[in-house]
């Protein structure tokens, strides 16, 4: 299993239990933008959540968990603009596969801007240990996903497209999330307008 990996958890939590899971969850990303990732300890998150130690331990099981289930949030988010984004775009009669790609991207990013202090806590390389493996692996399979509305179903994947959309990705949410609105969204714009012209190969 990867060190990543969060192990699984009941799912059954009461109301209080949910909003002392969320309480947690909103202290540790206020307490890791301020102090980061690896100089951040339990006890500011629960001195921030007015929870008990033992109450983090019971939802979560450390720190490194924490943080993850901060991402996952965080991904489930963004995952749902891109999901949302391509999807008008279909209901507004668009189908060709490189401007979908380009609109799932470009929602991507500026979801990423929205929430850039949320997104600077995984794009700054101050995480838990194997972090950055999973990150990556994440973007790839987002950009997959993408990179399928440029094949038929029976077509394998252009794994060398793959590598440069996930790659460029993972870059370009690095640095707009560092820039103010509008600078980082005319990056957004380039960037996306850029991934739009790549075509699949024959």
């Amino acid at each position: 299993m990867d060190k990543t990996d969060r192990p699984e958890k009941a799912v059954r939590v009461s109301p209080r239990g949910a909003a002392t899971r969320s309480a947690l969850l909103r202290a540790a990303a206020q307490v890791f933008r301020t102090v980061g990732f690896a100089k951040a300890g339990v006890s500011e998150v629960v001195s921030v959540a007015g929870a008990s130690v033992g109450s983090l331990y019971h939802h979560f099981t450390g720190k490194a968990d924490l943080y993850l289930a901060l991402y996952e949030e965080f991904q489930q988010r963004q995952q749902e603009r891109t999901h949302q984004a391509v999807v008008d775009a279909r209901a507004e009669g668009e189908s060709d596969p490189t401007r979908l790609m380009n609109i799932a991207a470009r929602a991507y990013l500026l979801g990423s801007i929205e929430e850039r202090d949320t997104a600077r806590l995984f794009f700054s390389g101050d995480g838990p240990p194997g972090f950055d493996y999973q990150l990556r692996a994440r973007l790839t399979q987002w950009s997959d996903r993408n990179v399928a509305l440029f094949r038929k179903a029976d077509e394998p994947v252009d794994e060398a497209l793959l590598i440069v959309v996930s790659g460029a990705m993972l870059l370009a949410v690095a640095e707009v999330v560092r820039r103010d609105d509008a600078d980082a969204r005319k990056l957004a714009d380039d960037i996306t307008a850029l991934l739009s012209q790549f075509e699949r190969r024959s």
